[in-house]
């Protein structure tokens, strides 16, 4: 039940009708005139709707737009609608004044959808899949990782809040030349302890890092130097079947703790072991898509409008990431049936977008429309007034480990969704943890922990909670009132709206201006000792708050605390 876009279909069906019926009078001349459209006045004293309607039909009917909004506004009728008043001002806006039954409706949905309160039946529901994270199993997760990761589970979850079937995958890059890397790297790490660092140069492309060095710590643990008995491939083998089920499960139980579960985990490798690769490019042969040189597959790129042709199977045979890419997204379309597809991609990758859409397309799946990738601006973690790079702990890059080490995950969760993912953004680790208005998250925690305490003071006072269907809600007429509830009906469009935008930060915004607002009203109305017939209608203002609150705070999957 999405009231507030429900208010602005009713300002085009009232003025729609207004103008037929003026048509059909000789009050209006009859013209080609626009669609009607209604939008929400920046300043609220212009009232909650507003049509320019009658300035846009002015060159159609030729007549001054004044004239023409009196001429509608003469015939309309508000009986039955969400309004109650409307005005003509300046050169012919028409300002839609929303009357008391709306904001009581608008309180009654909250307390009969409860916990579901927010979430809407799309006109066109679509099976779409959200891609996110999908980092390499040959190390920890970094910052970029645990911002793409909230804005990926966020996004997910407004999609499915707004009406459409969502799944939540993540891609296992567990063939190709990173995991050649990975064994090579694990390897001279696992030879570097057993006969000294000398033993064996560690070329400067292998990983670097200090989980390198634990897994062949492990590996010693386990094996000994037994290892060293098998042959390099036998041995490298060893190496990868111990060592990316390791990182894989260290990434699960980090994404878990971050309060991020996937639906599915794919791997690379199960295209490359059912031919599913070789399929594919195949099929972009069949069609003409593809040619050989020097002995290696090439996709004719430069015919879809990119720069550059591009490799799919090497001429060793071996096939390259990108024709995995499109195979494993043709298995999205066209295998597993999925009508939209959405990947959450670091900015660095924005080269790759049009040549993996364009390659869909040669594939008759219409990549171009259906694959949709959001690009992720890079994040700066400050504390301190100074830009933190290198983990306490480890003196290495800061991890997604890391900072959940540092900060709650609460806090993580609702900062890194705090911007779109277009912008790049200064994580304030110190502004994180303040326990006061100055950290959105607290200010919005704490007002529903307020509204809980008033509850259950009210309720200690021997007062029963109102039934929401009985109680007379035209008594809220206060501006910090209606302010209050036009904000909690605004959920389920801002839901709406950030579903189709693929922006989720949209409900942070939202939370914290519900936040603003009830702190208002807080300090502005009584609750308990105010008339019984206005205490009950405060009450269910006041749980109607907590819902909203609680219901745009699971979106973004923080906690709603009953105590601060």
């Amino acid at each position: 039940m999405n009231l507030i876009e429900n208010a602005r279909q009713q300002v085009c069906a009232v003025v729609e009708a207004a103008y037929r019926a003026a048509v059909a009078d000789g009050s209006l001349p009859e013209g080609e005139v626009p669609a009607v459209s209604a939008e929400a006045p920046k300043d609220a004293t212009n009232g909650d709707w507003a049509s320019t309607f009658a300035m846009q039909c002015a060159k159609a009917l030729r007549l001054p737009p004044r004239k023409i909004a009196e001429a509608l506004v003469a015939h309309m009728a508000l009986e039955g609608s969400a309004f109650d008043k409307i005005e003509i001002a300046g050169p012919g806006f028409m300002n839609f004044t929303l009357g008391a039954a709306w904001y009581g409706e608008a309180l009654r949905a909250v307390g009969t959808m409860g916990e579901r309160y927010g979430r809407t039946q799309s006109a066109k529901p679509e099976k779409i899949m959200v891609e996110f994270v999908s980092a390499n199993p040959t190390g920890p997760m970094h910052m970029g990782n645990a911002r793409g990761g909230v804005l990926g589970d966020c996004l997910a979850e407004v999609l499915d809040w707004a009406g459409n079937e969502v799944t939540r995958e993540f891609y296992i890059n567990d063939a190709g030349n990173q995991v050649d890397k990975f064994a090579h790297s694990v390897e001279g790490r696992y030879i570097q302890e057993l006969r000294g660092e000398d033993a064996i140069v560690f070329d400067e492309s292998w990983y670097q890092g200090a989980d390198i060095r634990e897994l062949a710590h492990d590996l010693v643990l386990a094996h000994g130097d037994k290892l060293l008995a098998l042959s390099e491939d036998e041995r490298r083998q060893t190496i990868v079947e111990y060592g990316l089920p390791t990182n894989i499960a260290r990434m699960q139980a980090d994404l878990e703790r971050y309060k991020i579960h996937y639906d599915v985990w794919f791997r690379e490798s199960t295209l490359h072991d059912s031919g599913f690769v070789r399929e594919t490019c195949d099929e972009l042969t069949a069609k003409g898509a593809t040619y050989e040189q020097d002995g290696a597959l090439w996709l004719r790129s430069t015919a879809f409008g990119c720069d550059k042709d591009d490799v799919l199977r090497r001429a060793n045979g071996f096939y390259t990431y990108f024709a995995a890419d499109i195979a494993y997204h043709r298995n999205k379309f066209d295998t597993r049936g999925f009508d939209r597809v959405i990947n959450i991609w670091g900015a660095d990758h924005h080269g790759h977008v049009a040549r993996l859409q364009k390659s869909l397309d040669a594939l008759g799946l219409d990549g171009s429309d259906r694959l949709e990738i959001v690009l992720m601006q890079l994040v700066r973690m400050m504390q301190g007034g100074e830009v933190v790079r290198m983990s306490k702990r480890t003196g290495k890059s800061l991890t997604l480990r890391d900072l959940l080490e540092e900060i709650p995950v609460d806090a993580a969760r609702f900062f890194f969704n705090s911007r779109a993912a277009d912008t790049q953004m200064e994580f304030d680790l110190d502004l994180a943890v303040k326990q006061d208005s100055d950290n959105p998250l607290y200010y919005v925690q704490y007002a529903h922990a307020r509204i809980i305490s008033v509850l259950r003071g009210v309720a200690e006072a021997g007062v029963a909670m109102p039934d929401a269907a009985k109680v007379e809600l035209n008594v809220l007429t206060a501006d910090e009132e209606r302010a209050l509830i036009k904000q909690i009906a605004m959920l389920p469009e801002e839901i709406t709206q950030s579903a189709l935008s693929r922006d989720p930060s949209k409900i942070n915004k939202y939370a914290v201006q519900l936040a603003t607002l009830f702190h208002r009203f807080y300090n502005a109305c009584r609750i308990k000792d105010a008339e019984p017939a206005v205490r009950d209608a405060r009450l269910v203002l006041v749980d109607a708050a907590r819902q909203a609150i609680r219901n745009a705070l699971t979106i973004i999957g923080v906690e709603a605390p009953e105590h601060m």
